[in-house]
């Protein structure tokens, strides 16, 4: 498997990890009879650290079809190279540090981490789309 293909892996065992993260906790703040019932009333807000998790899971998940599409190209295409693995690699590690990040409210350095991840993804795209 190549470095590109490993990475979309990880990214994907990272998307779930944040499902369980955002779920872990709202079921923290609502209880195990909100999270097993049908869940129709109106709850209170979440809290800041829920509210935040469920947002970068969102965030995640507005580029993590890109990504996998970009690694997917470049590996169908013959066109993954060191560029577009270490594209691969920007996007999981920035990726993973963005979570606690968002999730503790740190300000600015979230911001960094979310573009060195756009900065990955633009390296894998670099190497599909630049000969």
């Amino acid at each position: 498997m190549t470095l590109g293909l490993m990475m979309a892996a990880w990214t994907l065992v990272l998307a779930f990890a944040q499902i369980l993260l955002s779920a872990i906790a709202q079921t923290s703040q609502y209880g195990l009879k909100w999270n097993a019932g049908p869940r129709d009333g109106q709850m209170p807000p979440l809290n800041d650290r829920a509210q935040r998790l469920k947002r970068a899971q969102a965030n995640l998940f507005e580029t993590l079809p890109l990504f996998l599409g970009a690694v997917l190209i470049a590996h169908v295409a013959g066109r993954e190279s060191e560029v577009s693995a270490l594209g691969a690699q920007l996007y999981f590690w920035a990726r993973v540090a963005y979570v606690p990040l968002y999730a503790w409210g740190v300000p600015y350095l979230r911001s960094v981490a979310w573009a060195v991840s756009i900065v990955g993804l633009g390296m894998i795209a670099q190497a599909i789309l630049l000969p």
